[in-house]
């Protein structure tokens, strides 16, 4: 592609909060999806003194040609990663902390007892604060997912990423199915859990095929969709097909609140975990 367009350009300035929240990482030993996915969003955040808590280490067991998450061989559990995670959200004063991870599928449950121990964690510290947690597929592991929702987290997350026809070539380890599968088994193991997805534009989607996933989802049960513009992160990945400009963004917006979904983030630099409390008016 060209040049990025004007409207994905940003500037920042030097914030005390972002040192502080990169000091308090640091002192915790805690990754963030913020960091590791190089998101363009990051220093906004941590300016605001807010992160997206990425667990179960830094490599995944996967290697999706969009991510900038790093694959290889995974890390040992970390069993204190819990307690150090809770104590990063009150220390922040969270009132809503969105915790993801890297794929294991290396683990018998996909790391799901993990997150499960991460919220039950943030509960005992900050008993206020609403939690979001952004899963993997856990190779579709009922089980798994059923650990993740008797913990009991404001929102359960997985995102589709992209359309059916693009998945063999931007999430060859992944399955389209399975993926709604999931979404669809948040509200069968508890009602009260609200769901969630995101996806990406500019992959090579055509608009039909982003109607259709709108479809799909809605069809599984899934309430809160964010929607942003894909920005590769090497000449490595997947290319950018599109830069698309925000007044589609605008459309799909007022298309996906028409079809049902509850709450709509659709913009170029939306990211599921950004502003993500606001799902749930926080």
């Amino acid at each position: 592609m060209d040049r990025k367009p004007e409207w994905l350009r940003k500037t920042y300035a030097a914030d005390p909060n972002r040192d502080a929240v990169e000091a308090l990482l640091e002192e915790l030993n805690l990754n963030t999806v913020c960091r590791e996915a190089h998101c363009p969003n990051y220093m906004e955040c941590f300016a605001s003194k807010t992160a997206t808590f990425m667990i179960l280490g830094t490599n995944c067991t996967r290697n999706c040609r969009f991510c900038n998450v790093r694959a290889g061989v995974p890390q040992p559990l970390d069993p204190q990663e819990p307690e150090r995670t809770a104590e990063a959200v009150k220390r922040l004063g969270l009132r809503y902390a969105v915790i993801t991870s890297v794929t294991r599928d290396d683990l018998p449950d996909g790391g799901a007892s993990q997150f499960a121990d991460v919220v039950e964690a943030i509960r005992r510290h900050s008993p206020d604060t609403a939690t979001e947690v952004l899963v993997p597929d856990f190779k579709g592991s009922e089980d798994a997912l059923a650990r993740v929702a008797d913990a009991k987290p404001s929102v359960i997350s997985h995102n589709m990423e992209t359309v059916a026809a693009l998945y063999p070539a931007v999430r060859p380890q992944a399955d389209y199915r399975r993926s709604l599968d999931l979404i669809r088994g948040i509200k069968q193991m508890n009602p009260d859990i609200r769901s969630k997805s995101g996806i990406m534009l500019g992959l090579g989607e055509t608009k039909n095929q982003v109607t259709a996933l709108f479809d799909d989802l809605r069809a599984a049960g899934c309430e809160f969709l964010t929607i942003g513009q894909y920005l590769a992160p090497s000449r490595a990945h997947h290319p950018v097909c599109a830069y698309v400009h925000p007044d589609q963004f605008a459309e799909y917006a007022e298309m996906a609140k028409e079809k049902g979904f509850s709450f709509v983030a659709s913009a170029p630099f939306v990211r599921s975990s950004y502003h993500a409390g606001e799902a749930l008016g926080l």
